[in-house]
């Protein structure tokens, strides 16, 4: 993944390219409105703060995923090489409904154009998306399985995110 730097005033910033910028927006578009909301008003927030948009850049990896891919990330560390990245199998996680779906996974994008995970940003960039709508979860919270990439917002009993508007 490659990233643009641009420097400014206020030292370097991590910048998508148009390629991940479209990306993200097709990502984006699948998540229930009030995931998206929160994630876009969380993402301002970060970009607008002059020291942690200094550190990275959030980004969406995933958004809606097909119950196929879902049983491909449960097989790993199991039936395949990796760490164990889920308990859920195809069909059983919020990410395998929709789209639009009421989960997504958050990563960084670095100035070095590598991607991270580290539990620290991914628990301030939460801070933000809980501030922007309540509803929003982190699996960072969780009090076993620990999914720190992981946000979604409560559903009501039709699946839909949020007030049951969507």
């Amino acid at each position: 993944m490659l990233s643009l730097v641009k420097t400014g005033q206020r030292g370097q910033m991590v910048v998508l390219t148009p390629v991940q910028k479209q990306r993200q927006a097709k990502r984006l578009a699948e998540a229930v409105p009030t995931l998206a909301a929160a994630y876009s008003q969380a993402l301002g927030r970060w970009v607008g703060d002059p020291v942690l948009r200094l550190v990275g850049v959030p980004f969406i990896t995933e958004c809606y995923r097909s119950p196929e891919r879902q049983n491909e990330l449960y097989a790993q560390g199991r039936t395949k090489a990796g760490l164990v990245v889920t308990y859920k199998r195809g069909g059983q996680s919020k990410h395998n409904q929709g789209p639009p779906t009421p989960a997504m996974d958050v990563a960084f994008l670095l100035a070095d154009g590598s991607v991270s995970w580290s539990g620290l940003l991914l628990s301030k960039f939460a801070r933000l998306m809980k501030y922007a709508d309540a509803r929003v979860v982190w699996g960072g919270d969780w009090p076993s399985f620990k999914d720190r990439p992981h946000f979604e917002v409560l559903t009501d009993s039709s699946g839909k995110g949020g007030d049951g508007h969507g």
